[in-house]
């Protein structure tokens, strides 16, 4: 006869296998653990201040790498002149007025624009402009030079012209 089996009490009692959900949770954990390894980030730019009783009164090191020593921007010895505004230079015309006023009488854009003003055409706004700033610069030009137009003729006229409007007759 065989001898009875003594149980085992002493020893541990054996360890009960997981579940496959179970042994998944604790790859997760592991995973995340492994993950959470490190500084964390900025540690190096932004270092904790050690609160040591010891180091409390000296120069804590700065953990960057490299010189800390100041570079110069400037050459020494030299100064940064600011740069002097000039004035504004005048042009001088590049025509005399004389020769200005007979280039612009002369001009065959402007006698077509006033052919076209006469036989009661309308002009776009762009030549309207030019043909204004034209004919301003012809009475500057000569006002310059004396020259004037015959006022008392212009004047007789403009008052004919009313005369005959405010009676109706054309």
């Amino acid at each position: 006869m065989k001898p009875a089996r003594k149980p085992q009490t002493s020893a541990a009692p054996k360890a009960k296998r997981q579940s496959r959900e179970d042994q998944n949770q604790d790859a997760r954990d592991r995973k995340r653990d492994k993950k959470r390894r490190g500084h964390a980030a900025g540690s190096r730019a932004n270092p904790l201040a050690q609160q040591n009783g010891k180091n409390s009164g000296a120069k804590e090191k700065d953990p960057r790498i490299g010189s800390k020593k100041p570079v110069p921007l400037v050459k020494e010895g030299v100064t940064v002149a600011k740069p002097v505004k000039k004035a504004p230079v005048e042009q001088k015309p590049l025509m005399s007025p004389e020769d200005e006023l007979a280039m612009l009488e002369n001009d065959e854009r402007l006698d077509a624009l006033l052919d076209r003003l006469e036989n009661g055409e309308v002009l776009s706004a762009e030549e309207q402009a030019w043909l204004d700033q034209t004919l301003d610069r012809i009475d500057v030009l000569m006002e310059q030079l004396g020259i004037g137009m015959d006022d008392d003729d212009a004047d007789e006229e403009a008052d004919e012209d009313m005369y005959r409007l405010l009676k109706g007759e054309r």
